[in-house]
């Protein structure tokens, strides 16, 4: 299973070290840049702190308009930003027409989050890969309580609704990865339990 390693909200010292090491122990396939508070001028600051090797592994939640300044894996739609910008549909276009083609597989994704089967249905072909939470209850945010039962997350399998493009988001942790490639999870994304150590730390 591909794991993905989403940041915390606010900028927090060392994760760029974090990042770093994530990424180069090949614990993560990426690592999703998420903090909506955030200047795209800090955003420049975190991304010029991290090696240009780790760029194309870090996916955008937020200030698009920095794909054009950095050689980065994508970008991850939500509702602050809920469309592609027009400036970057034409590189996207020619990826995925060259990816048809054979001649190369798109470096750049666009993905999204998605709180209901029906949301999954209705996006999943448009997207490299979707976010599905919450599956647990969460770590990181308190009261956002799992919306899925094990038995509701079997038949949408069977019905082929999750599969490698769908990871599970929310309350995720090493131990419950194998159960989310049972139900046919294509991989897991975490947050609370990625940051947990290096969030107490920041706070002493």
């Amino acid at each position: 299973m591909r794991l993905i390693a989403i940041t915390l909200p606010e900028m927090t010292p060392g994760e760029d070290e974090r990042i770093v090491s994530m990424l180069s122990s090949h614990t993560f396939w990426r690592v999703h840049i998420r903090k909506p508070d955030t200047s795209a001028g800090s955003l420049r600051q975190l991304l010029d702190r991290l090696p240009t090797w780790c760029h194309p592994q870090l996916v955008l939640h937020d200030h698009f308009e920095l794909c054009h300044h950095y050689t980065l894996g994508g970008i991850h739609l939500n509702h602050r930003n809920p469309d592609i910008p027009h400036d970057l549909t034409d590189a996207l276009s020619s990826a995925h027409h060259s990816a048809a083609l054979g001649q190369s597989r798109p470096s750049f994704t666009v993905s999204c989050s998605c709180h209901s089967f029906d949301e999954v249905r209705e996006r999943k072909a448009a997207m490299d890969y979707l976010f599905l939470s919450p599956i647990f209850d969460s770590i990181s945010k308190q009261g956002y309580l799992s919306q899925f039962s094990i038995e509701s997350l079997q038949n949408a399998a069977k019905e082929g609704l999750i599969n490698g493009k769908v990871f599970a988001l929310g309350g995720v942790t090493q131990a419950k990865l194998p159960l989310l490639h049972e139900l046919g999870f294509g991989g897991a994304a975490m947050l609370g339990a990625a940051w947990q150590d290096l969030e107490t730390q920041s706070a002493l």
